[in-house]
């Protein structure tokens, strides 16, 4: 489809292409992310409107100049929107008009314009991670009284093993195991709906195989993990995930002083991906079983030495003292 850039129509015709067919079916990406982009660009016609007068029925593609961007970025500081999501929104106003520019050759100069700015400098932050006491803690906090006990415990130990986001572990079903093979995996659909492999540890075959037999005697298609609504069952939303999550850390803290104050399903799968890595597992792999599109989102997050870490290595390559040796004459 051609778009002739006089007619002002020509950015909400490249829009509604741009996040109803280019991003959802040409990109592949899903419903959420799709949403994601949208709503920043939502944000910056509000922007437009507030601060420059400019109603939605006048907004073209001249609203987009280096100097409203920069703008932009102040109203969303005056805003109180922290630079993480400052720098998202930018990153989703520059994704819109790279692809417009590639729709329209003439829009090329307002996309090589508004990439000229800067994002906001973002503080880096260590890794939120579980240490291994608390790990244990948390995945031991459910006992086997009763059946939902037990289930939620096998919740957690595949939230754990698998490194999965708690949207990759909703959409579970029965036929995502492959259990029968001699190196068993579970395939987790991840963003973009794209799939991937990944490897189970002995142990959690062991509780599967003991969770199908219970939950799933039939090996009929239904939701891996779910609760029975009416005679029926019915997937597990992230929401309640999370929740069993939640009163699994509230469990184990009482019992184990490192757990933290508050534990979220991404911290597992970030707890995971660190367990790995200080055992020496590349970050390919980890790359692999993140379900990470590009190394440098993995070694972003994971490639950095700790303070434990270093202590370790220091400790490692510090020359021995005997108790006998003396440190300093008299």
């Amino acid at each position: 489809m051609r778009y002739k850039r006089k007619k002002e129509a020509d950015f909400w015709q490249m829009a509604r292409h741009y996040l109803h067919d280019y991003m959802p079916v040409t990109r592949n990406l899903s419903d959420k992310s799709v949403e994601a982009y949208k709503q920043s660009l939502k944000t910056y016609l509000q922007f437009l409107e507030e601060e420059k007068s400019t109603v939605n029925e006048n907004v073209s593609f001249d609203v987009f100049t280096r100097e409203n961007i920069k703008d932009f970025i102040g109203w969303l500081k005056n805003k109180n929107y922290v630079p993480k999501t400052i720098n998202l929104k930018l990153t989703a106003i520059r994704a819109f008009l790279k692809y417009c520019s590639e729709e329209d050759f003439e829009l090329r100069g307002i996309y090589t314009d508004v990439c000229t700015v800067k994002k906001v400098k973002e503080e880096k932050r260590p890794i939120e991670y579980l240490q291994p006491s608390a790990t244990a803690a948390i995945l031991s906090a459910y006992d086997t009284s009763t059946a939902k006990h037990r289930r939620n415990r096998m919740i957690l130990i595949m939230l754990y093993d698998t490194g999965a986001r708690v949207q990759e572990l909703a959409d579970l079903n029965l036929c995502s195991l492959h259990l029968d093979t001699p190196n068993p995996f579970v395939t987790l659909i991840g963003k973009g709906r794209k799939s991937r492999n990944v490897p189970l540890l002995k142990k959690t075959v062991l509780h599967l195989n003991e969770y199908l037999k219970e939950f799933h005697p039939n090996s009929t298609e239904k939701p891996l993990f779910f609760s029975i609504l009416d005679g029926k069952p019915h997937r597990l939303s992230t929401d309640s995930i999370s929740l069993v999550l939640k009163t699994a850390s509230n469990k184990a803290r009482k019992t184990c002083s490192d757990v933290p104050e508050r534990v979220y399903c991404h911290m597992m799968r970030k707890t995971k991906a660190m367990d790995l890595y200080k055992t020496g597992v590349p970050l390919p792999f980890i790359m692999q079983l993140l379900g990470h599109e590009s190394m440098s989102t993995t070694s972003g997050f994971y490639a950095f030495a700790t303070i434990e870490m270093m202590t370790e290595a220091m400790n490692k390559a510090a020359p021995m003292i005997r108790n006998e040796d003396k440190l300093w004459k008299k």
